[in-house]
């Protein structure tokens, strides 16, 4: 049997992660409340511990997911016969194995396209891919969600995976422009499929993000030992503390880190000093939590139509199926 060829595609080369960190970290440092993007968490320390934090009993969005893909994921493909699927922002692509084995069982798919900003993650990952679907065609692209969805391939009915709850970390006016690029890449009757955490008590949804064990504050300073070793800061990342709290307007959650004391940090390669007051909060991730008329009008408003929407059995986690019309 021929092994189909595996494609690689780069359009965010490491000298464009390394201007995007330093102009986001430029910004975000000399703002008013002060904020990083949650993008810089996952270098090769934070997202192993993003695993491990997924394997916590408190973090229920990895568990709760899975129970849908494993339950609907036939569903999924006899209602899409997507002939090619694309997850944006992959990592491993662990979870959506579940979408590969039930398309190819239903007989339509014929490509996997994973797009992630991490290129040695992306290969690790078709190289497992490779090996256990080997009649599948793999065309990774290294890119990044938010701003290449123009790189997209655009042959065959296409399914876009979105999963993880991803979306939650981009604010209302980002996943308004992010859900019409997808629709602008789709044609109608062509597929989203999105994972989104759920409204719920804070006492679920607070320790999700503030386990016993401190995994999560760990996950959270991570992004102070990027920046360190990336733009030579000297940030001491133990004289911050980690904060999560749900914010009830927004019906979000926010990780923060807290200035313990008075500093002032330098950032070497960016020429700045930055000063924090005791106490002084740097926000580092916004997770929203939907309610299902609240993502369905999101959707709407971008093009698409909700045409079937599951949940876990305890209701904490839905995926919803929509199409562009």
């Amino acid at each position: 049997m021929t092994v189909p060829e595996l494609d690689l595609d780069v359009h965010l080369t490491a000298e464009d992660l390394a201007a995007a960190l330093r102009a986001d970290a430029r910004r975000g440092l000399t703002a008013t409340p002060k904020w990083l993007p949650p993008k810089y968490f996952y270098d090769a320390r934070g997202s192993a511990l993003f695993e491990e934090i997924t394997r916590l009993r408190e973090y229920y969005p990895t568990r709760a997911e899975r129970e849908i893909l494993a339950e609907r994921a036939g569903a999924i493909a006899r209602r899409t016969g997507a002939k090619v699927l694309v997850e944006l922002g992959s990592g491993s692509s662990e979870k959506t194995r579940l979408l590969l084995d039930a398309l190819r069982e239903h007989g339509t798919l014929g490509s996997f396209v994973p797009l992630d900003v991490s290129g040695a993650a992306l290969r690790d990952a078709l190289a497992a891919l490779r090996t256990d679907y080997p009649d599948l065609h793999l065309h990774g692209i290294v890119a990044d969600f938010v701003n290449h969805l123009e790189v997209l391939p655009e042959s065959g009915t296409r399914l876009v995976a979105f999963l993880g709850g991803t979306i939650g970390n981009l604010v209302p006016a980002e996943r308004a422009a992010f859900l019409a690029g997808v629709r602008a890449r789709l044609s109608p009757g062509e597929w989203l499929l999105i994972g989104a955490d759920l409204v719920k008590n804070p006492a679920v949804l607070v320790p999700a993000y503030d386990d016993a064990a401190g995994v999560t504050a760990e996950f959270n300073r991570n992004v102070l030992h990027v920046l360190n070793r990336e733009l030579h800061a000297d940030f001491n990342p133990s004289l911050f503390a980690h904060v999560a709290l749900w914010d009830p307007a927004n019906e979000w959650i926010e990780m923060r880190l807290r200035a313990t004391r008075p500093m002032t940090v330098h950032v070497a390669d960016l020429g700045l000093d930055v000063s924090f007051a005791g106490g002084e909060e740097l926000r580092t991730e916004v997770s929203a939590k939907f309610r299902p008329g609240r993502l369905a009008n999101e959707l709407a408003a971008a093009g698409f139509a909700v045409r079937d929407r599951w949940t876990d059995t305890l209701g904490r986690f839905s995926l919803t199926l929509a199409a562009a019309v």
